[in-house]
């Protein structure tokens, strides 16, 4: 069974998790890079899944303006 894709904000609230984490003076600094690498892996599928959106947004505009004469 595949996994299901988290929502956009459901990625958010997962970064902002990991950034508090982040900002914990007590976090060991190879925990700290763990973390820093799940951040950017989560802020690389955030901005895939924006994208994509843009692109859907793109074509439906396009599809939507009336044909010039």
């Amino acid at each position: 069974m595949a996994k299901a894709a988290k929502t956009l904000e459901a990625s958010f609230e997962e970064l902002e998790l990991i950034i508090g984490q982040l900002e914990n003076p007590e976090v060991s600094l190879d925990d700290s890079f763990k973390l820093y690498n799940a951040g950017m892996k989560l802020l690389k599928s955030c901005n895939d899944s924006i994208d994509k959106v843009e692109k859907k947004i793109l074509v439906l505009s396009e599809e939507g303006e009336p044909d010039e004469l």
